[in-house]
């Protein structure tokens, strides 16, 4: 159905970017990803799981980083935690409950913002505490000082689709033949190509005038260079300093620094596609069923968020950023009646690399009074900021 409505659209108004279509698969108000009815795609039955699915540990060690937060900004009676998309709301429900007992717990007002109704219906029936209120947009919040919180939501917004054809950079749009969409290339936008200039992409300057117009959507891994730009991650930006008058952003996401991210060898770009648990990366079958996603560029989210007010704080692996938040200690906590190795086992997947611990990044930014930025828990292992330099100190990896 959805593809049908989109094929439509083309016949309409002509094709559309990459990005437009992405936007009508993940977020058309009936057929949309996740915006059906149908919308349940997190956790095991579903197509993927996110870090808190694995175990309530990983909201009991990102509530003590919100608490500390709140005892730097001099515990103020109201403290707002606002959560963007959070899915079935584990993150939420894992939290509140860790926080239950302690002196922070009556200044907390939890705000989720969720524009799926089906899905508010179900958060609604699971986080019952009055603490919690919802709202389906940002715009619908006044000024406040907190907190907002983010799990893997960047990188489900849709992305432009950029490839290097015959040394010439091109944008990917979507256009259809007969029942079937194609993909062709178009003149990027200048926003485009401020982007490549701003973070220094060398892989995607060229020169050569001559390009294919025309690529089947099947050969897309035959580009040359294709890759993903990420510009509506300045649009949510925009969102969070209009709610945040005073305090952090917690950004919870899979990506990598701009020098990582565009990288010649990373010649596919980072585009996939999820359904039932299996990968894609072929965007236009299932539409409307599967997830798609692209990595997160954290130089942009650190460099645009100056725009902003949001001065970056620390950056690093989410295994580093949750040792540092002593989640170690809560697998000594498991209840000797329960499944004590199989506990254990689910909470090292958020601390290893070869499960989320290396793959997942945490970026931490702090809107308030010019001076010192604040030193969070969070980062006393290791803080690398620096790698989301364009031209990092560090030595670059071989």
């Amino acid at each position: 159905m959805l593809k049908k409505i989109i094929i439509e659209k083309i016949g309409e108004n002509g094709p559309m970017p990459f990005r437009a279509f992405m936007n009508e698969a993940l977020y058309h108000p009936v057929y949309g990803y996740y915006m059906s009815k149908e919308a349940m795609p997190f956790g095991r039955e579903g197509d993927f799981f996110t870090a808190s699915h694995l175990h309530p540990a990983f909201g009991a060690a990102i509530g003590r980083q919100v608490q500390q937060m709140w005892t730097l900004m001099g515990k103020p009676t109201l403290f707002h935690i606002i959560e963007f998309g959070p899915g079935r709301a584990f993150l939420a429900s894992d939290m509140l409950r860790s926080l239950d007992n302690t002196e922070f717990y009556n200044a907390i007002s939890y705000v989720i913002i969720e524009a799926n109704p089906w899905l508010m219906q179900h958060q609604r029936a699971m986080l019952t505490d009055d603490k919690v209120s919802w709202a389906a947009s940002a715009n619908e919040l006044p000024p406040v000082c907190g907190c907002i919180l983010s799990n893997e939501l960047p990188d489900a917004f849709p992305v432009h689709l950029v490839q290097m054809d015959n040394g010439v950079l091109r944008e990917v749009w979507v256009a259809a033949e007969g029942d079937n969409l194609i993909e062709i290339l178009r003149e990027p936008y200048k926003e485009i190509l401020e982007y490549v200039e701003e973070f220094e992409i060398d892989v995607l300057r060229g020169s050569s005038t001559s390009f294919n117009p025309v690529i089947p959507a099947k050969a897309a891994i035959q580009s040359t260079y294709r890759t993903e730009i990420n510009l509506a991650v300045r649009d949510w930006l925009k969102d969070c300093s209009s709610i945040l008058r005073e305090g952090f952003i917690i950004t919870v996401d899979y990506g990598f620094p701009a020098w990582q991210y565009y990288q010649p060898g990373r010649s596919r770009g980072t585009l996939l596609c999820y359904h039932r648990h299996k990968t894609s990366e072929n965007p236009y079958e299932n539409i409307g069923e599967q997830d798609i996603t692209a990595h997160v560029n954290f130089s942009a989210l650190s460099k645009w968020g100056l725009q902003y007010g949001f001065r970056p704080v620390g950056y690093a692996a989410q295994g580093q950023f949750l040792l540092s938040l002593g989640i170690d200690e809560l697998i000594a906590q498991i209840p000797q009646d329960e499944d004590y190795q199989f506990e254990a086992i689910k909470i090292k997947r958020l601390l290893v690399p070869e499960g989320m611990g290396e793959s997942h990044k945490v970026l931490v930014q702090y809107k308030g009074a010019a001076g010192e930025i604040p030193r969070l828990r969070g980062f006393t292992i290791r803080n690398q900021l620096s790698e989301l330099d364009v031209m990092p100190t560090m030595e670059l990896e071989k």
